[in-house]
């Protein structure tokens, strides 16, 4: 007559001890594979304010910005440099933003970690529809870039909108530069606040 085998406390604990090695092995295996959620596109130049936040260019704490200026997306249609997203940092005008000096004529470049198919790319200077970039659904390269001419003289602040073709979201950029002027840096005196600023309703131009 066949008795059942027992296992051994030892040899229980070694295969218990075999079978947390293997789970431990696939997670590690499978976690690369997911995806990264957190990454899209920011733009690098002119410095965007998420860009400061990134490379440490401010003096203040942009809290989690500082290790995603790609992650600032939200709903479309919004006027505010977060979109209305977590990373309202950059909705605070009163803050010491660094203000780059350029020509009437800039190359506004993104940085794409993430290629979405895009819809359009709009840009506002100080609240005002400046011009639309329509992609019609194409998916960009791992950089994108966008020339705006005709800037006005004087300290502003552009506004950017990447409008994703295949989804409700957004992803949104604000740029302080001085069009003529020497760098300085952005504060309540020298910029008006962006809610004012931003608050009119947006009007595609024509590209």
């Amino acid at each position: 007559m066949n008795r059942a085998r027992t296992l051994s406390p030892p040899r229980r604990l070694l295969l218990s001890a075999l079978a947390a090695l293997a789970l431990a092995a696939a997670f590690l295996v499978t976690a690369p594979l997911a995806p990264q959620a957190q990454a899209h596109g920011w733009i690098t130049n002119p410095p965007s304010r998420a860009d400061h936040c990134a490379s440490g260019a401010v003096s203040f704490d942009c809290g989690g910005l500082q290790y995603e200026p790609q992650s600032v997306e939200a709903p479309k249609g919004s006027m505010e440099c977060s979109g209305g997203s977590g990373f309202t940092v950059v909705d605070d005008d009163s803050l010491p933003w660094p203000r780059t000096s350029v020509g009437s004529e800039v190359t506004f470049r993104w940085q794409i970690t993430a290629r979405h198919s895009t819809s359009t790319w709009e840009y506002f200077v100080d609240g005002q529809p400046f011009r639309t970039v329509d992609d019609g659904g194409a998916q960009p390269g791992a950089t994108v870039e966008h020339t705006l001419s005709g800037l006005p003289a004087g300290d502003h602040t552009v506004f950017a909108r990447w409008n994703i073709a295949d989804t409700a979201m957004a992803f949104y950029q604000c740029v302080d530069v001085s069009v003529g002027g020497s760098s300085s840096t952005a504060g309540p005196m020298a910029q008006q606040g962006l809610p004012g600023l931003l608050g009119a309703p947006a009007v595609r131009s024509a590209v």
